[in-house]
């Protein structure tokens, strides 16, 4: 068994001022009621919330005050990410990873923000892995990134046996995520640590899944701090053999006969996406997407509203459906 004790904190984030003194402040009192922890994982945003407005230059002093937490409690730490504003004017959304030495060993910038609702934030291009020595290989995404399975996939490819996303949702969309975050863990035979945020930060229910899509831990709508102890063993062996001995689906994968032209955007097979109109945030009413018929004959012709019709619902033996 090779252990590796990872710890996911939940905790209320201001939108309005920093969170820094109150994260370093949580890593003090989770040291000292679990100090077997190795890695501790923080939310998406968590240091200054969700307002692209109090972005930092990429090297700033709450990094620096990271880096020493870390090196004070002998961690591993991802405090979660933040807006850095590079050079060029572009604001990036990203994490770092922080080694018990109170290094920045790597950095990774959200490679899908949660567009078109975080337009004005650029998007990455690098995948991030890193390796924990004599333990094994961390992959990092943010949020949004595991909806697109493609993410994951590179990452698993390249050896990650644990994924780490932090995580900003306080939409109606959190039990999606949840949903994905296990099948994430058994199409790609690795941990899911997916931690959230409460308050601005999110509305928690952060998870922690192992490879055959068992949910080790789920918080509810409250402060909590999880430490989760994985075998990196199970990973391997998971991974050789299958799943409770059954699907091996990495190395199906690997010894595919076909590729799939969709990810070649020249071929054409992607034409129906081109369809789908821009990408933007729908409006009061909006009907894009939904072909609506009106017959000549209906009452809207003589001023009075069909709003059976109008919804796109289709009468039904005299009952509408879905009305």
């Amino acid at each position: 068994m090779t252990p590796f004790a990872i710890a996911g904190v939940q905790m209320y984030v201001h939108a309005l001022q920093p969170n820094v003194d109150g994260m370093i402040h949580r890593l003090d009192v989770l040291m000292a009621r679990f100090p077997w922890t190795q890695m501790v994982l923080f939310s998406e945003l968590a240091p200054f919330g969700p307002l692209e407005r109090f972005s930092l230059p990429p090297e700033n002093e709450t990094l620096s005050q990271f880096c020493e937490a870390a090196k004070k409690h002998r961690v591993w730490l991802i405090p979660g990410s933040m807006f850095l504003k590079h050079d060029d004017g572009k604001v990036y959304n990203t994490s770092v990873v922080i080694n018990p030495d109170g290094e920045i060993v790597t950095r990774y910038a959200k490679m899908f923000p949660f567009r078109p609702y975080e337009a004005g934030i650029a998007a990455g291009t690098e995948f991030c892995v890193f390796d924990v020595p004599e333990i094994g290989r961390f992959g990092l995404s943010i949020c949004y990134d595991m909806w697109f399975p493609e993410t994951t996939r590179q990452l698993t490819s390249q050896g990650a046996e644990v994924l780490l996303t932090p995580i900003l949702t306080g939409t109606t969309d959190r039990d999606a995520e949840l949903a994905i975050a296990r099948a994430t863990a058994a199409q790609f035979q690795c941990y899911v640590f997916s931690v959230n945020g409460l308050g601005a930060g999110g509305v928690g229910k952060s998870l922690v899944v192992d490879p055959a899509a068992t949910v080790l831990h789920q918080s509810a709508g409250q402060e909590d701090m999880f430490p989760i102890e994985v075998d990196m063993d199970m990973v391997r062996r998971q991974r050789e053999t299958g799943m409770k001995g059954l699907g091996q689906v990495l190395k199906s994968f690997r010894d595919r006969s076909t590729d799939f032209s969709v990810y070649d955007r020249t071929s054409g097979t992607d034409a129906f996406l081109q369809t789908l109109g821009p990408l933007e945030i729908p409006h009061q009413g909006s009907r894009a997407g939904l072909k609506v018929d009106v017959p000549s004959d209906t009452p809207t012709d003589r001023g009075v509203p069909d709003f059976t019709t109008a919804r796109g619902i289709t009468p039904i033996h005299g009952k509408t459906a879905g009305g």
